[in-house]
């Protein structure tokens, strides 16, 4: 299906965005001028702005228009229901170490169905709490098929647009399914030093898998928050 105009505007922006061409904290084309040059009217540019606001990549400034997000925000695990916006539940992060490819734990091969000794993508961050202490350390696994289709999945900086929609326009695969896990268990050494906790210290860990139409796994995430930070909680209707 062919992009809407609006549509259009929006990836034009996050491929500029994405290829360095305007930094964190730049200021963005005018409404008037992207106007002029896709000739659409200012309510369409507005609309594609929007677009990007809703994923975290630009924000207004009072009297300047709008510019690029200077800190990039990431989400815990879990809890993407549909309609949600990327910047829901988001906050700061540090990108952990290189993307690197190895056999994933046992839970993981299972979910992802991996063939025995199989390695799978690995990109992991910190998701900071307000003072910048850490929050949630989360482990995103993506299979080998969407590795290799999407290549900018193993290089080292955040993908401005979000791995969901990257994975999207390279692969043609979308989200259609959520199946996310609570367990509690203790924290592994790593995982103490990366959180900053004393051991033996209680975690909760979320392990998300987002799966296509044919239910084949996208990708599993695994976040390890811990106890003392921890709280979940949901709004829903009673009859």
């Amino acid at each position: 299906m062919p992009l809407l105009k609006y549509e259009q505007i929006a990836e034009d922006l996050r491929t500029r965005i994405e290829s360095g061409e305007f930094g964190p904290g730049d200021l963005l084309p005018s409404g008037r001028d992207l106007a002029q040059q896709w000739h659409v009217s200012r309510a369409t540019v507005v609309k594609a702005y929007e677009v990007l606001r809703g994923d975290g990549l630009v924000v207004t400034k009072q009297g300047t228009g709008f510019t690029v997000t200077e800190t990039p925000i990431a989400r815990p695990a879990g809890g993407r229901r549909a309609g949600s916006k990327r910047v829901a539940g988001g906050a700061a992060y540090r990108r952990l170490g290189m993307p690197d490819r190895l056999v994933p734990p046992a839970h993981v091969v299972d979910v992802l169905a991996l063939k025995p000794g199989q390695t799978a993508l690995r990109r992991m961050r910190l998701v900071l709490l307000e003072d910048g202490s850490p929050g949630t350390l989360v482990t995103a696994w993506f299979p080998p098929d969407i590795a290799d289709a999407a290549p900018r999945l193993a290089l080292p900086g955040p993908i401005a647009e979000g791995t969901t929609h990257y994975v999207r326009r390279e692969t043609g695969r979308s989200p259609r399914e959520g199946v996310d896990t609570t367990t509690v268990r203790l924290a592994s050494n790593e995982e103490s030093h990366l959180l900053e906790v004393v051991q033996p210290a209680a975690v909760a860990v979320i392990l998300h898998t987002a799966y296509d139409d044919d239910h084949r796994a996208l990708v599993c995430e695994e976040g390890v928050t811990p106890a003392h930070v921890f709280e979940q909680t949901e709004t829903y209707p009673m009859g």
